[in-house]
């Protein structure tokens, strides 16, 4: 089951245009059934197949800072088109209302889908994601992207020149562990919430 990701910049009349930059990072990165393209002015598109690649993008875009986030889960008229902009169906107008509703919420993201309460149950646990990455420190950063690069915490401690015990403070501090039990909970209600 497909799920559209609606994504706009915020304040984007008082800075530069940044979509440019995030679809350079997201295409070809990211697997996605249909790239992600510039929708209209400050705003993106992409379908995305599997929900673990969904919570992944989402919490990129929310690192990056100044987006606001829907994702619709949901069916989608086939065959799909070759561009996103001309795709339609459910998830697309799940999407469309998930972000109107992200820019009025505090995480600045929202989740809109065919099965309501697990659509809201997927959101809250992204809000909740996106409140780790958001206060994470850039140490607390160094350290997990060394560790999920594969690097043991000894490795990444001599890469920093910090002790082992400050690379498992870095990560304690970070909340990595709590990211890693809630992605997959995030991943399973966005599959219950496409239906």
């Amino acid at each position: 089951m497909p799920y559209v990701l609606t994504v706009d910049q915020r304040a984007s009349r008082r800075s530069p245009d940044r979509v440019g930059d995030v679809l350079r990072l997201l295409n070809p990165a990211v697997p996605a059934v249909l790239p992600f393209e510039r929708t209209a002015g400050d705003e993106f598109q992409g379908v995305l197949a599997e929900p673990d690649v969904v919570v992944d993008v989402v919490l990129r875009l929310v690192r990056e800072g100044g987006w606001s986030i829907g994702v619709g889960a949901g069916p989608v008229q086939t065959p799909l088109p070759p561009s996103t902009r001309a795709g339609a169906g459910p998830a697309f107008l799940s999407a469309r209302r998930a972000v109107d509703a992200a820019k009025q919420r505090a995480s600045r993201l929202a989740v809109r889908g065919a099965v309501p309460a697990d659509a809201g149950d997927a959101q809250a646990v992204l809000s909740a994601l996106a409140v780790v990455v958001e206060r994470r420190s850039d140490q607390a950063w160094e350290a997990i992207e060394l560790v999920e690069g594969g690097r043991t915490q000894a490795q990444a401690a001599t890469e920093l020149g910090i002790s082992r015990q400050a690379v498992g403070q870095r990560l304690a501090a970070g909340l990595w562990e709590l990211e890693r039990d809630l992605r997959p909970t995030a991943a399973r209600l966005l599959a219950r919430a496409a239906g």
